[in-house]
């Protein structure tokens, strides 16, 4: 298959052990990763500093070394893309470049949220690039993808939040590559009337909204946000077109109970949420959230187990989950699912 193309949002605030893409290892000094940092975050320079804690071998990937990871960086470079491999500090970049698969932001790389456990910049954004819906669109027929993942950073400073700029986007690629399928990972549209319609009017396959974390941490975590606007909007998804899948995650280790991550997993349910996602919070530099403690594999396991008895689709639960990864094979695994709960529910023909 021809390298894919996912644009994403987030990774979760992970990092990994590899240096900061484009810097070759052991170039940067701890106190210029500091300054680059305070540049990047100059809403966080007033925050205490929160001592980053060592991963635990089941959380460390290998700084990349694979031809193809340099190959893929420098095809990012030629071409001018913002990737969220980089913009994020996922963990998961060594693996994804290395088989040619980038996660792009569109919109911009400045999000007008700052918040506490997420490594892009903030700041005002600029203006939207009229002509970015087709490019996206070309590229993604060019390099014959099977599904894509299309995001953004939020654009609170927009009337409507960008939803025009998705809708742009998902019809461009329904017109370049019809066959391709669509999944999209949304800001929450807050206070922005009519922006969700006009989405979902585009009819995208998967329409994905990450709550982030349980509600006690909201005012930490996701200042910005509202635990159940964005719960409410997922479920005016289904409202509006039952047929789109929608999928939303949360990060752990950052101070939550057990208890309470089952009780986000039954209020996805109230909102029928068909794919849950749940990865470890890692934390990407000093000024960021702390991570509470590291979930063992075992705890992601029996959280996937609880996610399955309470009826979703598809639970992907790992310490290195994160929002689009594996996306394509996901998003097969979600329509078998569908399809299989659907025979299951069809009556049975019997012969007398």
């Amino acid at each position: 298959m021809a390298t894919r193309i996912l644009i994403d949002h987030r990774a979760g605030g992970a990092v990994s052990n590899a240096p900061p893409a484009g810097e070759a290892p052991g170039l940067a000094t701890a106190g210029e990763r500091a300054a680059r940092a305070a540049l990047r975050h100059p809403e966080k320079a007033h925050r205490p500093d929160n001592p980053i804690k060592r991963k635990p071998d089941w959380i460390r990937v290998k700084a990349p070394t694979h031809p193809i990871y340099h190959e893929t960086r420098n095809l990012m470079r030629d071409n001018k893309l913002v990737t969220v491999c980089e913009e994020a500090a996922c963990p998961n970049i060594g693996e994804c470049w290395s088989q040619r698969h980038a996660t792009m932001m569109i919109m911009g790389e400045i999000c007008t949220r700052a918040c506490s456990f997420c490594n892009i910049t903030t700041g005002l954004p600029r203006a939207l690039d009229a002509d970015e819906p087709r490019r996206v669109g070309d590229a993604v027929a060019k390099l014959g993808l099977r599904h894509v993942v299309i995001t953004s950073v939020d654009r609170d400073d927009l009337k409507d939040g960008g939803a025009r700029h998705f809708a742009e986007t998902i019809a461009a690629i329904r017109l370049a590559a019809p066959e391709t399928t669509i999944e999209i990972l949304t800001p929450d549209f807050l206070r922005k009337d009519g922006a969700l319609e006009m989405v979902v009017a585009a009819r995208p396959d998967v329409f994905n909204h990450n709550l982030e974390t349980v509600p006690k941490l909201y005012p930490t975590i996701r200042p910005g946000a509202r635990y159940f606007h964005s719960l409410r909007l997922l479920d005016r998804v289904k409202e509006l077109d039952p047929s789109i899948f929608t999928k939303s995650g949360v990060m752990v280790g950052l101070g939550e109970t057990r208890l309470e991550v089952l009780q986000v997993m039954d209020d996805m349910r109230s909102a029928d949420i068909d794919f849950l996602t749940i990865g470890q919070y890692l934390q990407p530099t000093v000024k960021h959230a702390a991570v509470d403690r590291f979930v063992e594999p075992a705890e992601f396991e029996d959280y996937a187990r609880m996610a399955r008895g309470k009826g979703f689709l598809l639970v992907s639960a790992t310490p290195l989950t994160r929002s689009s990864y594996h996306a394509d094979r996901d998003f097969a695994q979600l329509r078998d699912a569908r399809n299989a709960r659907l025979q299951m529910s069809q009556p049975q023909m019997t012969v007398a």
